[in-house]
């Protein structure tokens, strides 16, 4: 886990750029709060607001980002106003809130940016419920969030704008078949159910902290397609919470809510959540879990107690979530992995026909954005493989041909890197091989994908030449492949 953090690859240093910016933007808003006279529920709440507009949103163009920026607040403001109305009404509260858990994570269907609005407004009502907002308080919140948002958009779209120099990324919609195309309402569903045992259970341990329980159900849904995926990343929510509450234990219980060293753990706390969230989920939750920590401080409601609470909470909604995904609308491990190989296979013909294109002579043949998906799709593979390949799992068989799988698949990524950075060179030309190795290509791509059980070629020893070495080396990967992919299990993989 600590080499995941630290050791993981940061292309232009990205993450660190993502995490510093959020240092800035959340600071800034803060101290805009401060300024405007707001009170300590008012700068906690826009501090939340600015954290989530700059963690949430992520269109693929800056444009795009900007737009769902704005939009933030006419999403959230109508949720806090309900929260706070319904704040003396038990039974309607519980009920909009799960109406809004529902709705946010039906959300996600329209893509990044029904994600982030879903988001924002369930953590609207949830932020409601952590200061018990009132309808009085509702101004002064109000302008926190406009102020905040304001200020987290005049750091991210003015002040540091590090994408409008990075090309677009590719993200690939979620595949469409074997009933993964109504993914998102079965995950609604499922979302409802497991919040509202959440609900139930979180209020049975404690009438005042139980919304910790519903969020933890909900997080444990973000970024989720399949039961497995659900299930390990409930797992790393309560480990991460667990290392958090001790963290906590020895940093932010003896500060007692001082505001000075107290907001410096603040931002290191912001940092560690926005440098970490690519790459490790329970890092992530050891420093949101920090921050809560800290923030109660502020409140001066901290304790053993309450730390103790909040791991009883989470370790709820994470059973809520496990309990939803394995008997609500269940949507397997195997599914979703099936669809996102085949994806992945699938592109890898589709870069190497445009290399061979582009060292065939033609002008408009460009590999470079099918690689960047390539390497997208490659990235929701592991997610989507990952409850395969955990230590805790106890299919060893499974796992063992889980890892072959993925190994094989960097095989062809890198062999697929290297013909196009060969097709690159000017002074590449083009050999009439070419064309039956591509050719070849795809014909182990149709039968891996198609379910068939046809032979997939298996190419002698690798000529000098530098394209057909690389096309050789990708058909030896894709002769591999069917092996793990086309074995029966009682629990397939892939193919089986």
């Amino acid at each position: 886990m600590l080499k995941r953090v630290f050791v993981a690859p940061d292309p232009g240093r990205t993450r660190l750029r993502f995490a510093a910016r959020a240092v800035l933007g959340i600071g800034l808003a803060v101290v805009v709060c401060g300024a405007a006279g707001h009170s300590l529920p008012g700068a906690v709440t826009g501090g939340l607001a600015a954290l989530l507009a700059l963690f949430t949103v992520a269109d693929p163009t800056v444009r795009g980002q900007a737009v769902t920026t704005a939009l933030l607040p006419a999403v959230g403001l109508p949720v806090l106003a309900a929260a706070a109305e319904l704040h003396g009404l038990p039974v309607a509260r519980d009920l909009a809130f799960l109406a809004v858990v529902g709705a946010g994570v039906y959300a996600r269907r329209w893509g990044p940016r029904g994600h982030s609005l879903g988001v924002f407004a369930f953590m609207t009502f949830f932020v409601a419920q952590f200061l018990h907002a009132t309808p009085g308080q509702l101004p002064e919140l109000y302008a926190a969030v406009l102020l905040s948002v304001l200020s987290a958009a005049a750091v991210r779209f003015g002040l540091w704008c590090y994408e409008r120099r990075l090309p677009v990324p590719v993200v690939p919609a979620p595949p469409a078949g074997s009933g993964l195309a109504r993914v998102t309402t079965r995950q609604a569903v499922q979302a409802v159910a497991g919040s509202g045992f959440a609900l139930v259970v979180g209020q049975l341990v404690s009438g005042q902290r139980w919304y910790w329980a519903v969020g933890a159900t909900w997080w444990v849904f973000v970024n989720t397609a399949s039961r497995g995926e659900t299930l390990v990343r409930g797992f790393r929510r309560v480990l991460g919470t667990v290392i958090g509450i001790g963290l906590g234990l020895l940093v932010a219980l003896p500060v007692h809510g001082a505001p000075a060293p107290t907001a410096v753990l603040v931002a290191v706390a912001v940092f560690g959540i926005f440098y970490t969230a690519a790459v490790s989920y329970t890092w992530m939750m050891l420093w949101v879990t920090l921050l809560a920590a800290l923030l109660y401080g502020l409140l001066g409601v901290l304790g053993p107690g309450l730390l103790a609470l909040r791991l009883t909470e989470t370790a709820v909604g994470a059973l809520g979530a496990m309990l939803a995904v394995l008997f609500v609308l269940p949507v397997t491990t195997h599914a979703t992995t099936d669809a996102w190989i085949q994806r992945a296979l699938r592109c890898v013909h589709a870069c190497t026909g445009e290399a061979a294109a582009r060292l065939a002579g033609s002008a408009t043949a460009d590999p470079a954005p099918r690689v960047a998906e390539l390497e997208q799709l490659l990235g929701r593979v592991r997610l989507s493989v990952a409850p395969l390949v955990h230590p805790l799992n106890p299919m060893l068989g499974r796992k063992r041909r889980a890892r072959r799988v993925l190994a094989l698949l960097d095989d062809c990524a890198r062999e697929v890197r290297g013909l196009v950075a060969v097709a690159a060179d000017p002074e590449a030309s083009h050999d009439a091989r070419l064309a039956a190795a591509c050719w070849r290509v795809e014909a182990a791509v149709e039968a891996l994908t198609e379910g068939g059980s046809d032979h997939v070629h298996r190419p002698a020893e690798a000529p000098a030449e530098p394209a057909l070495a690389h096309l050789h080396g990708l058909e030896r990967a894709l002769a591999d492949l069917a092996e793990p992919l086309r074995t029966p299990s009682g629990s397939p993989l892939v193919g089986a």
